[in-house]
């Protein structure tokens, strides 16, 4: 429990979690781009 007090109260906990959620946001991202590129023909 103390973890996750840690985790929510503190200032560093804050922003692994900001960095966590970034990350997760930017994999979404990346791998609907990276999906939508595979169908598409190459440009000449």
């Amino acid at each position: 429990m103390k973890l996750l007090h840690d985790l929510i109260s503190t200032d560093y906990g804050l922003m692994s979690l900001a960095g966590i959620a970034f990350m997760i946001c930017m994999g979404g991202f990346f791998l609907r781009l990276f999906l939508s590129q595979v169908g598409e023909a190459p440009k000449p």
